[in-house]
């Protein structure tokens, strides 16, 4: 008698938080109320505060409370937690559309560095560095390149490790120490590291939609680079961190529209006309009550793709592409309603209302467009266009 063994089939996604991740999120909620709520963004915005990340408020969010090393492995210098735990971070910064570099450092340049080998010094250095929050790093690439459409390298490396070349609308770059770069080396594909402020490194700061995260273009002219990682682990060092920014941004969206949809409900039941709150309207309670839909399903496509990168699951890309194609519309589509439904408050500069959809604008772009993921998705599930 032979016994048939059947696959063990995957573990269903855990859409919940747990105890932990509500802990973490109750003290950087209370952290952002306190340091920068979005009364306090646009106040920065208007004195050039926004983007000083020697501010008090990004020392604690990434070392007092540990969020930066998340991502990092408890034996390299990190909390040893998970994307789940960051996907918890990023909803919080996107509920109140903090200035800080934290999808671009703790995030993208951390997971990019934990593609390499991170026994070599020159990689476990700014790994820990990166961790423990006293550095912040950026991967060098435009802000709206898409996970799968890393497009041919813009620098070029010499057998010196000194590279030439430029990158354009580079997140963050601005405030960053360490860049890394992938490259055209002499033997292929490579990621390079390096210090933002040596010779031969310029920074050309840009006019971005979203004054909250700055880009910049960024020019090597013989600045000398540290060797990271060649060949295939460098492009997939860089693929995968493309992927796990892609899939956590998606959390940032769902904080953007639950702000947007919290802040329209409150306000609406304040505001009256005729004598009644206009948010009794039965025609403004179907828009409210259709875009409280969208956002709970938002929720559960941000919560899949945060529990699929962090159990590295193998519909993960599939995830991905789901999240960022619905919840970046959703994001602006709750920007605007949020802005419509104040009326003409919602439209003046001094309501922090423009700030939301300018952020989601900016996000809805940022690693690939909702229609880019979806053409990914297409091919992904095998689904032929018509």
């Amino acid at each position: 008698m032979t016994t048939e063994t059947r696959p063990t089939p995957d573990p269903e996604p855990d859409l919940l938080y747990s105890e932990d991740e509500e802990a973490l999120r109750t003290a950087v909620r209370a952290l952002l109320a306190d340091r920068s709520d979005p009364a306090t963004v646009l106040a920065g915005l208007e004195s050039d505060l926004a983007h000083d990340t020697d501010t008090g408020l990004w020392r604690s969010l990434a070392t007092e409370i540990g969020t930066a090393g998340l991502l990092v492995p408890e034996p390299l210098g990190g909390a040893g937690a998970s994307a789940r735990e960051a996907a918890v971070v990023l909803e919080e910064l996107g509920r109140c559309v903090a200035p800080v570099p934290y999808l671009t450092s703790a995030v993208i340049a951390v997971t990019a560095l934990l593609g390499c080998d991170h026994g070599r010094p020159e990689v476990a250095a700014p790994l820990a560095a990166l961790a423990e929050g006293r550095t912040v790093g950026v991967l060098a690439v435009p802000l709206p390149t898409a996970p799968g459409g890393l497009p041919a390298a813009t620098v070029r490396a010499e057998p010196d490790g000194a590279l030439t070349g430029r990158v354009t609308s580079v997140a963050d770059a601005a405030t960053a120490e360490l860049l890394l770069v992938p490259a055209e080396g002499p033997d292929g594909p490579a990621l390079y590291a390096v210090e933002a402020s040596a010779d031969g490194v310029r920074a050309e700061s840009v006019t971005p939609l979203d004054l909250t995260r700055p880009l910049s273009h960024l020019t090597f002219e013989g600045a000398p680079g540290r060797l990271l990682a060649t060949g295939d682990r460098a492009r997939a060092a860089v693929e995968r961190a493309l992927l796990t920014g892609a899939g956590l941004l998606a959390s940032e969206q769902l904080g953007i529209a639950e702000w947007c949809l919290t802040e329209t409900v409150r306000y609406t039941t304040e505001r009256t006309q005729f004598g009644r709150p206009v948010g009794s309207f039965q025609a403004l309670k179907h828009r409210m009550a259709a875009l409280w839909l969208e956002v709970a399903s938002a929720r559960a496509a941000a919560r899949n793709a945060a529990d699929a990168l962090a159990t590295d699951s193998p519909d993960v890309a599939v995830a991905v592409a789901v999240a960022q194609a619905y919840c970046a519309p959703v994001a602006v589509r709750a920007a605007q309603e949020c802005i419509q439904l104040h009326g003409g408050i919602g439209m003046t500069w001094e309501h922090p209302a423009h700030l939301f959809l300018k952020r989601a604008k900016s996000d809805e772009l940022a690693l690939g467009s909702p229609g880019r993921h979806r053409q990914a998705l297409a091919g992904l599930v095998d689904l032929a266009a018509p």
